[in-house]
């Protein structure tokens, strides 16, 4: 089981962010992504949601092309937190982390007893179980922000891929989403892809690495070998302390 990329190229057209870029995450594997603004940091993870086609190459998810599976079926194995989404949800926050389980509801009338307990479940893993009855819209931003991370959660995918999960966090929730994700691949053999941008939180926390570099091919491996000070000084055209 892995989630393949193969020799992909991103960006639009008449612009190009990267090429040939290949790698494969593993069941129990923590990645971490990073590379200057404008690198192609959330289109990759939307061609490996299968949200938007590549411009050449082909993502492959368990050995078949994610291109051929319906959003279904993608939904139940990928759950993808987006950079930014609009948030216009007039409920209670119980009520938008269920929303998660809508890829494997079995019912036209709602939420059965097992998806509002994985709810609240992902809901006390975010440190948000004491505002499951408020309004999601009367949260603060870094509040909603852990709404959007326990609705991934509820989702329960083989994979997680996440754009920026530690925006709008203080440091102890920061820390605790860490730990809640790489916990999961670490004891529950899921694959988790973060895109970060503190490269001693990714050196701290994730096994492997992808560096998206802008002028030169990206690079991918075991976090030790890529998150040196000479691979990110690289990376950013700075010296970077670790």
């Amino acid at each position: 089981m892995s989630l393949v990329a193969d020799a992909l190229s991103l960006g639009f057209p008449g612009r190009v962010l990267c090429q040939g870029l290949s790698f494969d995450v593993r069941p129990g594997q923590c990645w971490a992504v990073l590379g200057n603004n404008g690198s192609g940091k959330t289109t990759l993870m939307y061609a490996l949601a299968g949200v938007r086609r590549p411009l050449a190459g082909a993502v492959r998810l368990d050995g078949e092309s994610l291109s051929a599976l319906g959003a279904a079926v993608r939904a139940r194995r990928i759950g993808l937190l987006l950079q930014e989404e609009p948030l216009e949800f007039w409920g209670a926050v119980l009520d938008y982390v269920c929303l998660g389980r809508y890829p494997h509801r079995r019912s036209l009338f709602g939420w059965g007893t097992e998806d509002e307990g994985i709810a609240r479940l992902s809901l006390e893993q975010m440190d948000l179980s004491a505002l499951a009855s408020r309004p999601l819209s009367t949260l603060s931003g870094g509040e909603r922000q852990r709404a959007r991370l326990a609705l991934v959660l509820a989702q329960a995918p083989a994979y997680f891929l996440l754009d920026e999960p530690l925006q709008h966090l203080d440091l102890r929730h920061q820390q605790q989403v860490l730990d809640c994700f790489t916990g999961l691949a670490r004891r529950a053999g899921k694959a988790v892809v973060l895109v970060l941008h503190d490269p001693r939180l990714a050196r701290a926390n994730c096994d492997h690495a992808l560096l998206l570099h802008d002028a030169e091919p990206p690079v991918a491996g075991v976090a030790e070998r890529m998150l040196t000070p000479e691979h990110l000084g690289r990376l950013y055209g700075c010296a970077v302390p670790l």
